[in-house]
């Protein structure tokens, strides 16, 4: 699970590179954005953060399991510390990764802004001289 979601936060934050700065890749990824951002895709992408938000909640659920365990019993045994790490791990993890989902569509948005604002002034521009 954590290699999985350790692939899409890199990928996720390379993509954030790549609409920061002025890439070739950056009218692909924006034109990718909005084909995405049309039809189904919007559907897709909040049952998709849903279900992160539904293994995140699991994760911290059985998180604060262990902890509870370990406030009755006092002690906490080798694999109680392996169990809270990897889960601590995993929610860190896919917390990082909805958020940065949370800036590619803020970046996003306002790349499209920008370029709207821009062809607005040159088309008055125009009519100005």
């Amino acid at each position: 699970m954590i290699q999985v979601v350790l692939k899409v936060v890199l990928s996720e934050m390379a993509m954030i590179l790549a609409l920061l700065f002025r890439t070739p890749f950056r009218n692909l990824i924006v034109k990718g954005l909005d084909r995405l951002k049309q039809g189904r895709g919007p559907l897709v992408i909040k049952s998709v953060a849903a279900t992160m938000l539904v293994v995140l909640a699991s994760a911290l659920y059985n998180a604060a399991e262990i902890r509870r365990r370990t406030a009755e019993g006092g002690v906490l045994n080798q694999t109680d510390e392996i169990l809270m790490a990897q889960r601590l791990l995993e929610t860190s993890m896919i917390g990082f990764s909805l958020f940065l989902l949370l800036l590619i569509d803020r970046i996003h948005n306002y790349i499209r802004e920008l370029h709207r604002l821009r062809t607005i002034l040159e088309e008055r521009f125009k009519v100005l001289t």
